[in-house]
């Protein structure tokens, strides 16, 4: 017997009108969806006049749910995985269940579609050639410091989820740790009646989302600026300061020697820098 497949379909994330052509006929096709909230997807699917039965599928049953959706697909049943707006698997419940399907020989197909942060990041403005993506960040405020201060020297673009009754903080917590001057993009409410991109340095970012109680509702993407590329020839700021220390009673040799074994940075650099600052 034909194993089925395990179709993984992105479903709007506001505007009901950007579900594809393909996902309706799969959610109509298959035997069984697969989703975050049974109730949530309920809507989308009367919608459409879909009538495939579904089963939720979330955070807290996945791991146990998947095998058992897995046999059925084995047994020659196709499925689909749906989220409750977007695409599945992106800070979403799925990879379980993906993985188990692939281990057990299941076809896995995506059919593409909306996602917000994809969607954030082709309309921010901020370089998208090179990024990367948080997920969200911890909820406690010690944790979320943390994980900004690691993300402080990311040359990347980088972008986060961020829950709205958290906004706020998480913004003064960037500014604090990453400066007044960090550019950082607000996606908000992405493809919806009140959907806002607004971009600014974060001094005044922080003051615009204070200032106005709506842009802490709904939906928020939150996109960052990479910090700036340092250059690979410059030395570290301390490696320089050891030199100049060493300078004030060693020969530019020695200096150049002991500071290279102190620091681990190349001697000939160090020796050259040393003749540039007029060493003895």
């Amino acid at each position: 017997m034909t194993a089925g497949t395990l179709h993984i379909v992105a479903t709007p994330i506001g505007n009901l009108q950007d579900i594809s052509p393909r996902a309706l006929d799969v959610l109509r096709s298959v035997s069984l969806i697969a989703a975050e909230d049974t109730r949530h997807s309920a809507r989308l699917l009367q919608h459409f006049g879909i009538q495939t039965p579904t089963t939720a599928c979330h955070d807290h049953n996945e791991r146990d749910k998947s095998e058992r959706l897995v046999q059925r697909m084995l047994g020659g049943e196709s499925m689909a995985l749906i989220s409750d707006a977007g695409t599945p698997l992106v800070s979403d419940p799925g990879y379980h269940l993906v993985r188990q399907a692939r281990a057990a020989g299941v076809r896995v197909s995506p059919v593409p579609g909306a996602c917000a942060l994809i969607a954030a990041l082709s309309a921010a403005g901020l370089p998208s050639d090179r990024f990367a993506f948080e997920g969200f960040l911890p909820a406690k405020a010690h944790g979320r410091r943390q994980r900004i201060e690691a993300l402080a020297g990311e040359s990347r673009t980088w972008m986060l989820y961020e829950a709205p009754h958290r906004l706020l903080e998480c913004l003064e917590d960037m500014r604090d740790l990453l400066g007044d001057d960090r550019q950082v993009v607000l996606a908000r409410e992405l493809t919806k009646t009140f959907e806002t991109i607004k971009g600014a340095p974060l001094s005044e970012l922080v003051e615009w989302v204070r200032g106005d109680s709506d842009q802490q509702r709904g939906e928020c993407v939150l996109l960052v600026e990479g910090a700036p590329q340092r250059d690979e020839d410059a030395l570290d700021p301390e490696v320089e300061r050891i030199l100049d220390v060493l300078l004030e009673d060693l020969p530019v040799k020695q200096a150049a020697a002991l500071a290279a074994k102190i620091t681990g940075e190349k001697k000939n650099k160090l020796y050259q820098l040393a003749l540039e600052r007029g060493g003895r």
